[in-house]
């Protein structure tokens, strides 16, 4: 289970929605200066968290603190799909259109094709998949916020 923390910032009848904060490695990284995943970091704008709205038997409120889990095998699989299918069948289809003994910008077109084939068959994965129960994040563990605080 890959786990994530949030708060959770408004409550539904049975979901909520969290906000999260990506997190990077690089900051511990010798190499950030000059890789250049590390210099994008540096360089993004996108600080602001990213809200997930979580179906929830518990009851929570706003304020408090959860812990999100996504299962490996779906993330892997999921992961899988957007960036392999796209490649794949952008070269399926220049080696289907090389074996026809045409000119390289027929070649290159035909693999374009494919690429946008396989784009698109992640987007209908996507479409229907998005709402399934396996694909959802569930709240693992919850941190519930005292009201009011109590001063030790």
């Amino acid at each position: 289970m890959i786990k994530e923390t949030g708060v959770v910032v408004s409550v539904d009848e049975d979901e909520v929605w969290v906000a999260t904060q990506r997190k990077s490695t690089c900051g511990s990284c010798v190499a950030k200066t000059t890789c250049g995943q590390g210099i994008m970091t540096i360089l993004s704008a996108d600080k602001k968290p990213h809200m997930i709205k979580v179906r929830s038997d518990l009851k929570l409120k706003k304020g408090d603190q959860v812990t999100l889990g996504v299962a490996e095998n779906t993330l892997v699989r999921s992961a899988f799909i957007v960036y392999m299918l796209p490649l794949l069948t952008m070269f399926i289809a220049a080696l289907a259109v090389s074996a026809l003994q045409v000119s390289e910008p027929w070649i290159i077109f035909s693999a374009a094709l494919g690429f946008l084939a396989g784009a698109f068959g992640v987007r209908h994965y996507s479409d229907h998949y998005l709402d399934a129960a396996a694909m959802q994040p569930v709240v693992l563990q919850a941190q519930v916020k005292l009201n009011p605080v109590l001063e030790v």
